[in-house]
C-alpha cells in the first residue's frame, strides 16, 4: 500500500473568524456560505470549518460586478470613493454614467448584492454609499442598519435609490429615517444634488 505523500503543500486556509473578518461579515453569514458551497472549506477532525483562501478571493471577485474607471485623485490625495450597491444592471450603468459626469474625479466600484456589498464596504470603507433597498442576500435596509452599527462607516454618507414608492418603503422606515431616497423614475434628476451634498459634506 503507498503511503500519503506529507511532503504536499498545504492549501493557504483560514477559520471562518478569519474569513468573517476578511468579507466583513458575521461568522454565521460565514457558515451558510460554506455550506451552500459558496466557499470552498472543509472540516478538521474536530469539527471546526477551515476556508480556502483563494475560494475568498475567487467569491469577492465573482460577486463584485463592474466598477467604473477612476481618475487619479490630485494633490496626491485619496479620491472619492462611492460604493453602489444594486442589482440592476441597467440602473448600475446609469447610475455609474451620472457620477462619472457629477463627479469625474471620484472612484466608483458596484456591487450586485447585499453580501458581496457588505464586504465591500468593509474593505473600501467608501465615503459615498448608494444603496437599493430591494437586494439579493441582504436587503438594503437590514444592510444600512449594520452599516451604521459599525464606528468605521460614521462619517460615510448614505443614498437610497428604490423604485418602491413612499407608501411601499413604510416597513423600511426605522433604517431609511434620515437617509436622502432618490426613486429610480428620478435618478437623471435627483441623484446629482444629492451626490453634490454628500460631496460638499465630507469636504466640510
Amino acid at each position: 500500500m503507498s503511503r500519503v505523500n506529507r511532503t504536499t503543500t498545504v492549501p493557504d486556509t483560514c477559520s471562518t473568524t478569519e474569513a468573517a473578518k476578511r468579507l466583513g461579515l458575521a461568522v454565521r453569514s460565514v457558515q451558510l456560505m460554506v455550506d451552500r458551497g459558496e466557499l470552498q472549506a472543509w472540516k478538521t477532525p474536530g469539527g471546526h470549518r477551515r476556508i480556502l483562501r483563494s475560494s475568498l478571493d475567487a467569491w469577492l471577485a465573482s460577486r463584485a460586478g463592474p466598477a467604473a474607471t477612476a481618475l487619479p485623485a490630485t494633490g496626491g490625495e485619496r479620491p472619492l470613493t462611492l460604493l453602489l450597491i444594486e442589482d440592476s444592471v441597467h440602473f448600475q450603468n446609469l447610475i455609474s454614467l451620472i457620477v462619472k459626469r457629477e463627479l469625474p474625479e471620484a472612484e466608483l466600484h458596484v456591487a450586485s448584492d447585499g453580501i458581496a456589498g457588505l464586504a465591500m464596504a468593509g474593505r473600501l470603507e467608501p465615503d459615498v454609499l448608494l444603496i437599493d433597498i430591494l437586494l439579493p442576500g441582504i436587503d438594503g435596509a437590514a444592510l444600512i442598519t449594520s452599516l451604521r452599527s459599525h464606528p468605521q462607516f460614521a462619517r460615510s454618507r448614505l443614498i437610497v435609490v428604490t423604485a418602491l414608492d413612499e407608501a411601499q418603503r413604510e416597513p423600511f422606515r426605522f433604517a431609511l429615517d434620515g437617509v436622502p431616497v432618490v426613486h429610480k423614475t428620478a435618478l437623471v434628476a435627483g441623484l446629482p444634488p444629492l451626490l453634490a451634498q454628500a460631496a460638499a459634506a465630507l469636504q466640510a
